[in-house]
């Protein structure tokens, strides 16, 4: 495989994964979540393991990103920052 594509990918998991714990929205930090999970689910795929990148798909980018949205829309701030 190209190890230059790897590399983007790679790079690309390390600044959504920072950029997940370090944004103060919760609504950010939950689809960044989600675009970290897509990128993993890419990584997967290109190192050859397809249902574990199916898996991280379908779960990880899918459903788990959908749950923490709508539990970001059910609650309610508690402060007016």
């Amino acid at each position: 495989m190209i190890w230059q594509f790897d590399i983007i990918i790679l790079t690309l998991v390390i600044i959504c994964g920072i950029a997940a714990i370090s944004v103060r929205d919760l609504l950010g930090a939950s689809i960044l979540f989600g675009a970290y999970s897509f990128m993993m689910c890419l990584l997967w795929a290109v190192m050859g393991a397809v249902d574990v990148a199916f898996t991280e798909a379908s779960v990880g980018a899918g459903v788990s990103t959908v749950f923490f949205v709508a539990a970001v829309f059910r609650t309610s701030r508690s402060s007016k920052d």
